[in-house]
């Protein structure tokens, strides 16, 4: 019985031992779902960033489009930059320029134009910042299943000690168990935060696009007022 516990003690059970003594399966499996984990926090932190920047832009573009009196001035000024909402705003100027350049407007042509290049730089940049979003749910569900085999291959290996050991004590089963339950453990620590990840900032990335489909809607009713008295 005192060998059992020499065996199993807090050293041996530690994570540090117990990926040490993993057989190299085990051990592929859980640097690859570590490997999984960081790419999945870094994800994390690149989306809030850039979300938080964006919803920033939008706010401060919006406040001085409202106060704007000459869209063609302010084009000039604030049309080139780097903004999702600039760009969409850009680009509603842009065939509204292309459109009316001619003497004969068609007005339900250009409405229509107006509506489809807005409504196409909206999904652009609703595409660009959602980038990477997929390798959230890519990990989230393949993540526990990759878990899942190195606990398979855990356990087989625990069965294979007991053969060969001719002895069902716990020190033998206990390192196998032990580095099969780690890898579910952080096939799970993968999992869980990408998957919630995954969920909240799809419905943030829905926030934006629908602001900015607002925007490109209050535009387009704008130039079309202006397409009146042309």
């Amino acid at each position: 019985m005192m060998d059992v516990f020499v065996n199993t003690d807090a050293a041996t059970m530690s994570p540090v031992a117990l990926f040490l003594q993993a057989d190299w399966v085990v051990k592929a499996v859980m640097l690859g779902l570590l490997a999984a984990s960081i790419w999945t926090w870094a994800i994390i932190v690149g989306f809030l960033v850039r979300a938080r920047k964006v919803r920033r832009d939008i706010d401060r573009f919006e406040t001085e489009f409202e106060q704007a009196e000459d869209i063609d001035a302010f084009h000039r000024l604030q049309g080139s930059r780097d903004t999702a909402i600039a760009r969409v705003f850009s680009s509603g100027v842009r065939e509204w320029r292309r459109s009316t350049a001619s003497k004969q407007i068609d007005r339900e042509g250009t409405r229509e134009r107006l509506a489809t290049a807005m409504a196409s730089s909206v999904a652009d940049e609703s595409e660009t910042l959602a980038d990477r979003l997929n390798i959230l749910a890519t990990v989230g569900s393949v993540a526990p299943f990759v878990g899942l085999f190195g606990t398979v291959w855990g356990i087989m290996r625990s069965f294979t000690a007991i053969a060969s050991e001719q002895n069902t004590s716990l020190a033998v089963v206990a390192p196998g168990i032990a580095e099969a339950l780690f890898a579910t453990a952080i096939g799970l620590f993968a999992a869980i935060p990408a998957v919630i990840a995954y969920n909240r900032f799809s419905h943030r990335v829905n926030r934006i696009e629908a602001r900015l489909n607002r925007f490109a809607d209050a535009f387009h009713a704008t130039l079309s007022r202006q397409l009146e008295g042309v």
